[in-house]
């Protein structure tokens, strides 16, 4: 179906218009697209912080996650905090030294935000927001469906 296809072209020129503008960041900082997905993961994310969350969350490769989150560590933006329950586990924490790259992510998604709505009222977005979350949710629970 040819809506469907255009769909997803949209979709994918979205995803790559995010990707350009978070090469800024990652130029300046000297980070890869993968270290910068991280940062800013565990930003938004404070209660979703193990590798393991990352991987599943962001659909990164486990492999790609593990060697960013080391280089990570070594730039000292990231450092590992063990559970205090369950040893096994390890949370990742950003330290002080990425509050300079955590603005730049902020500004940047913020621009990011304005030029995707560009010409929307805020009705449409608010719109836009509602259909989400169902597409998100009906996602969810088909896959959950498919999981058990």
């Amino acid at each position: 179906m040819r809506n469907n296809t255009e769909l997803w072209l949209g979709i994918r020129r979205v995803l790559k218009l995010y990707d350009q503008m978070l090469r800024e960041v990652c130029e300046e900082y000297h980070l890869t697209a993968v270290e910068a997905e991280i940062i800013s993961f565990l930003q938004h994310n404070p209660n979703r912080d193990t590798a393991a969350d990352i991987t599943e969350l962001r659909m990164l490769n486990k492999s790609s996650v593990s060697k960013a989150v080391e280089a990570l560590i070594q730039k000292g933006i990231l450092q590992r905090v063990p559970d205090k329950e369950d040893r096994r586990k390890i949370h990742l924490k950003l330290c002080a030294q990425a509050a300079p790259v955590l603005a730049k992510v902020g500004m940047i998604q913020e621009r990011f935000w304005e030029v995707i709505f560009q010409g929307f009222s805020e009705e449409e977005r608010l719109q836009y927001t509602r259909f989400s979350r169902r597409i998100f949710e009906n996602a969810a629970q088909e896959k959950e469906r498919g999981e058990r």
